[in-house]
């Protein structure tokens, strides 16, 4: 058992903040949130209903970015913002916005291949402008990314809330998240979770 006796609600335009050691449970639990992971007991609710109910309506309403940045060398920066909206069935993807949102748009056209771990890491983050979804899971987001990376996520994730957006991010850097609510794991000892967007 990670953690149990977990409950959390977070309203339109809310950030929670998962703080907490390396395995107290972070990454977990936003693959719970996410539908990567299937919790042993407890729900996970999506506008009063449980997500199982249409769990691909659930998943086409979040992004979840975790550590990895799934990435493929080859392909160009656009090309791959654009094969994510395909992915995801998306017609007409804020591609020029998203690049521009995380200072990608002057190597719009280079391999991925030749980006480094910071700029492949704005290209992981751009996805989540250039394709919308109400709900953004994002593990330690500014892993890599330089203090103007930084600041460009944080300006993402304030538009994204602005707009009636949520989000959950994992993370032990300081994110400038105004009105943020925030979650210590490791310290429940219950037995169900109860999460609700």
């Amino acid at each position: 058992m990670i953690f149990a006796g977990l409950s959390l609600t977070v309203p339109a335009g809310g950030a929670l903040v998962l703080s907490g050691a390396n395995g107290s449970g972070k990454s977990s639990l936003l693959r719970l949130l996410s539908t990567l992971l299937t919790p042993a007991a407890g729900r996970l609710l999506w506008g009063g209903a449980a997500v199982t109910e249409d769990i691909a309506a659930y998943r086409a309403s979040l992004h979840y970015v975790g550590h990895l940045d799934a990435i493929k060398p080859a392909l160009g920066v656009r090309e791959t913002l654009g094969f994510w909206a395909a992915m995801r069935g998306v017609q007409s993807p804020a591609l020029d916005d998203a690049l521009a949102a995380f200072g990608l748009d002057r190597v719009a056209d280079w391999p991925c291949q030749w980006l480094s771990a910071g700029q492949r890491r704005r290209l992981t983050l751009a996805r989540v402008v250039a394709i919308p979804a109400p709900v953004w899971l994002l593990d330690e987001p500014a892993a890599a990314l330089d203090t103007e990376g930084e600041i460009r996520l944080v300006e993402a994730i304030a538009a994204h809330r602005q707009a009636g957006g949520r989000l959950v991010v994992a993370t032990h850097q300081s994110l400038t998240l105004p009105g943020a609510s925030e979650l210590r794991l490791g310290d429940f000892a219950a037995a169900d979770l109860l999460a609700e967007f």
